[in-house]
């Protein structure tokens, strides 16, 4: 007796298996603009909550750094139907990010896709999951950023979406954002505040650099922890031994020690 394909293992158009070919993109100044700073400074002005999940990390050497808009691909875990079609689907200058669930069963993309994707002028990828044939990969100086490495190779069948809203490390990711990672970590700026956080990126930049300048002279004050320990009620036990009388704060501004809370030193 013949055996009838379950229903349930049919793909439906929609949903779940569709491509979006046009999507709101930032302006390639504002791009350029961002690719001045760094991943922590970015995070800072995002409160620190548009970070991906740190184990995706660049498999492909630490002077790759990645700055574009991004060209989402989500894939069923262990298939890549998806992937070879943002080759044809994503911009120059694009990053293109997988959401792959972070499956460790199949890797999703290649030496063969990164070629690709190579001659296409993609700036690279970003998978939460697993990839294939690294050594490959590493011959081409080619940026990849992703939880690991197996053999095993991906299905071709969907299926997937392009383009629509997934979710990289914990990070929701639009069509559209701006992606930056480097060997620090990887941050996603969505585009509606792109403008305004480059706007406060730069106004930061000069005091950032006196903090820092002032901090490698040894001119530092901790005279804010002191603050917020006093508010917080803090105790400080000194054993059997009298209170010792604190030592006069360094005669440094205090904007700098609120910068350095703000930055988290």
């Amino acid at each position: 007796m013949a055996s009838n394909q379950p229903r349930s293992a049919e793909i439906h158009p929609g949903p779940g298996f569709r491509v979006r070919l046009e999507h709101p993109r930032p302006a390639p100044s504002l791009v350029r603009a961002l690719r001045a700073f760094d991943t922590p400074d970015i995070s800072d002005l995002l409160n620190r909550l548009y970070s991906v999940d740190a184990r995706i990390s660049c498999l492909t050497g630490d002077h790759h750094r990645l700055c574009g808009p991004v060209c989402t691909v989500k894939v069923f875990p262990g298939d890549n139907l998806m992937v070879h079609k943002a080759l044809d689907v994503a911009q120059p200058g694009d990053v293109v990010v997988v959401d792959a669930r972070g499956s460790s069963m199949n890797a999703v993309l290649g030496d063969i896709i990164c070629t690709k994707a190579r001659h296409r002028a993609i700036g690279g990828f970003i998978v939460d999951g697993l990839i294939r044939d690294l050594p490959g990969i590493l011959k081409l100086d080619f940026p990849v950023f992703a939880r690991g490495t197996t053999p095993v190779g991906p299905l071709h069948r969907g299926p997937g979406e392009i383009n629509y809203p997934i979710a990289c490390g914990g990070t929701v990711v639009n069509a559209g954002d701006i992606v930056v990672a480097d060997a620090a970590g990887i941050v996603v700026v969505p585009l509606d505040i792109a403008e305004e956080l480059l706007e406060r990126l730069e106004r930061h930049a000069s005091t950032n650099a006196s903090y820092l300048a002032a901090v490698e002279r040894g001119e530092f004050s901790n005279q804010w922890v002191d603050r917020l320990l006093s508010e917080h009620g803090c105790p400080y036990d000194h054993g059997d031994e009298a209170a010792v009388e604190a030592s006069p704060e360094l005669d440094v501004p205090v904007a700098w020690g609120e910068l350095a809370q703000a930055k988290g030193f």
